[in-house]
């Protein structure tokens, strides 16, 4: 299973993600980010995780999400292989966080 994700940047073709490879993300930026940190994203790794369907972060928690990505992005210890996707990630959350919409997975 995979993830559409709204916000995406489309043209780079940034708007899918399959499970795996969001299982993959949440256990590097849980590696690298503080529990407090983790606590605000865990819940958009729950939920890609599970595969029960779509799902929607309101714009207030995906602005949240967006810096605590960002902020995994950028760590020291984040290995290179993962940057890209976690910076994307952190860019369409806070696309949808700016637009006032909520962050849809489906």
């Amino acid at each position: 299973m995979g993830w559409s994700i709204s916000h995406g940047n489309i043209p780079r073709g940034t708007n899918y993600r399959s499970a795996t490879a969001m299982y993959e993300v949440g256990q590097q930026v849980a590696h690298v980010v503080t529990a407090k940190e983790w606590r605000t994203v865990e819940k958009l790794f729950r939920l890609a995780n599970s595969g029960d369907g779509p799902f929607s972060i309101p714009h207030r928690e995906a602005g949240k999400m967006a810096a605590v990505l960002r902020e995994a992005a950028a760590h020291r210890l984040m290995p290179r292989s993962f940057v890209a996707n976690v910076r994307e990630l952190a860019d369409a959350a806070q696309r949808a966080a700016t637009a006032r919409q909520p962050w849809e997975w489906s």
